[in-house]
């Protein structure tokens, strides 16, 4: 040994120090040699240094709301297990190969290191590495917890400055950790290539096992793949399975002649094909059976600040936390959804259809599905956004929401103090009288008296707030606008979180009442959902509990307000439930329970909708064409089949609706609305109807006529 340290000396300059630290790392605390290494390591105060471990990045695990698995997030796809979790021949491969010694040496190993320094002095640089398991799981640790590229290429410099401090490192985890410990780190810390983290994802990315099955030559090729797993990545190609499969009989061979296995054994298991089965990393949202709403999740954390104050600090909470996600969504609800979907509406067909499921009182999002599949094959006609919610939730710029936008201005009119038979006698066309007739919430005048609004098809004469809403009369719902204010119609909107899709505000126009704005399925059944609970809004959620890898568990309740008196929400939910019998919905029928909702078709059927509820669930549909709705209309075409003139919202979103909540309800007990309160809204106030002649007759007739006639139906 001091022939060595003597040859060491005779360099000059800067050589002479970086020789002597890299004898002194050379030599280990432990045997014959400890006491030099440490006199050494005194003299050129190479003392421990802590190494701060952060937790490794481990997969996160979403569920439904029965607790079944449906996706998994990932930064780096790893599943932590424990040595007794590894095979022998795993250990034995990978320690053959990258540190024989290791049981026996402490933080380095001295033969390995002295012969990489004798290389290096005589190359001029780092051109062996030499490094022991220890030094090896020091430098993941370093490479892991950089959080800039600065600070991953100082893990990876090649000088001595790096190797001593990765020694510094490696002495307080010699120190900190058994052997076994140590190794059981490093396992589950190395990159063996194609996008596989630790030994266990290893085994199922490269061979379709767990960690503890590895056959010899499966361990081989493993442990081959740490030295350099960009070069022998198995995905890459044929030239890097190439590479990988020598590198396999590289650790075969040395096991062999480390007498770990026979030679017998080492042919034996050179003789066999690589065997990469490239099993596909699980996770992501394209592998969830429920893709729209795994990606609702996704950006729902990476959205909102309770999860994290920046978007980085969310990314790694969601990616690197190795959480347990509970979710809303219902596996029954969600299978009604689809195959009501699948019914009515094609994969191959140019428009699609999509719908959200929200329960009342809560806002949780049950359901989430398309007529789609979630994709970036346009051969396949898949959809690359989630096109059943908002931007921010992974969605594009959503479809017109017609006429489900009167719903709000029958409700602004019921708290203004409306009664059910209030109405107006109305013509085929509206137009306002003044610019100032309509303001916006700014109080600008906005009002275009020369546009005329028309009725799709007749619908003139005097409607009441049920005949005007049954019929979806258009001059109706501009005048009762008109009377109500613009702008508290929109704030009646907003208080039941109607936003736009694309993030955008909200189009202030006098035609705000016909529904000119985009929107999503998520958040018009939401609105929907808050009528269904007595005017109790709650935010859509998504996310009930998270629990930590530590075992911390956070729960999430629903975020909830009053939005209006419960009063007004019976006297809505009593008129929409005409809808089905009386309006635009009488053709395709209930669903055997209370209900109410309404029809949505934009003008020249660019996009049609049907929006409705029952006190247990509520729900949205919204068909169009996503290469662009007003372009594309809805008029002359095959959808699901079937042609159509022209669609509208009783054509193919109401019976979606229908065929998707009689499935999703079945078993559940029917709850019943509240009834009106009559002496609130009953009759007619200062707005009645017309009284009409009637003939004498010999009966006990007051004379007065039940406002029923609702006129051609529309939407």
């Amino acid at each position: 040994m001091s022939s060595r340290l003597s040859s060491i000396a005779r360099l000059t300059g800067a050589a002479v120090a970086a020789g002597v630290v890299a004898a002194a790392i050379a030599l280990p605390a432990v045997g014959g040699t400890g006491a030099m290494f440490v006199s050494a390591s005194e003299d050129l105060g190479i003392k421990p240094e802590e190494l701060t471990e952060p937790p490794l990045a481990e997969k996160t695990t979403v569920l439904d709301a029965k607790g079944n698995q449906i996706a998994q997030f990932y930064e780096e796809y790893r599943e932590n297990v424990t040595l007794a979790e590894v095979s022998d021949t795993m250990k034995k491969a990978i320690i053959s190969i990258e540190d024989y010694r290791f049981y026996e040496h402490g933080a380095i190993d001295i033969e390995g290191t002295m012969r990489a320094l004798a290389k290096n002095l005589s190359s001029g640089g780092i051109a062996q590495g030499g490094s022991s398991i220890t030094q090896q799981y020091v430098k993941q640790v370093l490479l892991n917890s950089a959080t800039s590229e600065k600070e991953k290429n100082a893990a990876l410099e090649a000088s001595y400055a790096r190797k001593l401090k990765e020694l510094r490192y490696a002495m307080a985890v010699e120190k900190k950790y058994t052997k076994d410990q140590i190794l059981e780190k490093y396992l589950n810390i190395a990159y063996f290539g194609a996008g596989a983290y630790g030994v266990e994802a290893a085994a199922k990315r490269f061979f379709g096992v767990n960690a503890s099955e590895l056959t010899l030559a499966q361990a081989a090729t493993l442990a081959g793949a740490v030295q350099d797993p960009n070069a022998t990545d198995p995905n890459l190609g044929k030239s890097h399975r190439a590479q990988l499969l020598n590198r396999r009989n590289v650790v075969l061979n040395r096991m062999a002649e480390l007498k770990k296995i026979t030679p017998e054994e080492a042919a034996e298991a050179k003789a066999k094909k690589l065997g990469y089965k490239g099993t596909p990393l699980p996770g992501g949202c394209g592998a969830s059976p429920y893709p729209y709403f795994c990606m609702y999740v996704r950006n729902e954390i990476l959205s909102n600040t309770v999860f994290g104050k920046t978007k980085k600090i969310r990314t790694q909470f969601l990616n690197r936390g190795g959480l347990t996600i509970q979710t809303t969504i219902d596996p029954k609800m969600q299978k009604a959804a689809e195959e009501a979907i699948k019914k009515h509406v094609h994969v191959s067909d140019n428009p699609v259809a999509s719908e959200a499921l929200v329960e009342p009182g809560t806002g949780e999002i049950k359901a989430m599905a398309a007529s789609r599949k979630y994709g970036q094959s346009k051969r396949k006609h898949e959809m690359s956004y989630n096109v059943v919610a908002d931007a921010v939730h992974g969605g594009g710029i959503g479809f017109q929401a017609g006429s489900t936008f009167k719903t709000f201005t029958l409700l602004t009119a019921l708290k203004q103090g409306m009664k059910i038979n209030d109405g107006f006698t109305v013509g085929q066309g509206y137009r306002a009288p003044y610019y100032s007739t309509f303001k916006n919430c700014k109080g600008e005048n906005i009002a275009d008296p020369t546009f005329t609004v028309t009725n799709d098809e007749g619908g003139g004469g005097f409607k009441s707030l049920a005949t005007g809403t049954w019929g979806s009369v258009n001059t109706f719902f501009m005048t009762l606008e008109q009377k109500v204010g613009l702008c508290n119609v929109i704030q009646t909107a907003k208080s039941l979180g109607i936003k736009r899709a694309d993030g955008n505000p909200l189009q202030e126009f006098s035609t705000f009442t016909l529904g000119i704005n985009e929107m999503d399925p998520v958040t018009v059944a939401n609105a929907y959902a808050a009528i269904g609970a007595r005017g109790k809004y709650c935010a859509p959620m998504a996310i009930t509990k998270i629990t930590e890898r530590d075992g911390k568990v956070r729960n999430y309740e629903p975020k909830c307000k009053q939005a209006f008196d419960e009063e007004v929400a019976d006297a809505a939910a009593n008129i929409l439930s005409g809808v089905f019998t009386k309006g635009t919905m009488r053709g395709v029928g209930g669903i055997g329970r209370p209900a109410a909702g309404k029809t949505g078709t934009t003008d020249a059927q660019s996009t049609a909708w049907f929006a409705g509820f029952t006190p247990d669930l509520a729900g949205a549909v919204s068909i169009g064409d996503p290469r662009g709705a007003v372009t594309h209309k809805l008029n002359n075409i095959t959808i699901g089949g079937r042609y159509y003139g022209s669609v509208f919202g009783a054509s193919v979103p109401g019976p979606i609706w229908k065929d998707t909540m009689m499935a999703a309800l079945k078993g559940t007990p029917p709850t019943a609305f509240t009834p009106v309160d009559t002496a609130r809204f009953g009759g007619c106030g200062q707005s009645c109807g017309p009284v009409r002649p009637q003939p004498d007759r010999d009966d006990d007739s007051d004379g007065e006529l039940e406002d029923t006639d609702i006129g051609t139906i529309q939407d």
